[in-house]
């Protein structure tokens, strides 16, 4: 399959996803909001919240199945957990992550949603220019 071509059919699946959870239950499909209320398990019971999580892991391990996986070069150790805590921080600080601001928040014409976006992306362009891109 083209790369393009599975690209574009992952965002299909991702748009329609948030689409169905917020047409369904009325919630808004932002990954570290749904997991630290699972977690939590604040704002009713976390079912759903269970359900959707496990079906990211599930599908995910499903489609890597069907797909062939990109090859990426190993990284340390060390700078994964940084990276991980770098996201989480800026979720926080963010009040929500890309997946909420991203492809929910843009899509309901969210002002905050655009400024978070706008701030990720401007944050990944500098990172990949300082450190020479993918390599």
């Amino acid at each position: 399959m083209h790369p393009y071509l599975s690209a574009a059919l992952g965002g299909i699946l991702i748009g329609l996803a948030s689409w169905l959870l917020l047409a369904g239950l009325g919630r808004i499909a932002g990954i570290s909001g749904i997991t630290c209320s699972a977690l939590r398990e604040s704002g009713g019971p976390a079912y759903w919240r269970w359900a959707f999580l496990l079906g990211l892991i599930l599908g995910g391990a499903l489609f890597a199945q069907w797909l062939p996986a990109p090859e990426l070069s190993a990284r340390a150790p060390l700078l994964i957990v940084a990276a991980g805590l770098l996201v989480g921080f800026g979720s926080v600080r963010g009040s929500g992550c890309t997946s909420g601001h991203g492809v929910c928040g843009l899509g309901r014409r969210s002002l905050r949603s655009l400024v978070a976006v706008l701030t990720f992306m401007a944050s990944a362009f500098v990172t990949v220019f300082l450190t020479g891109g993918l390599q």
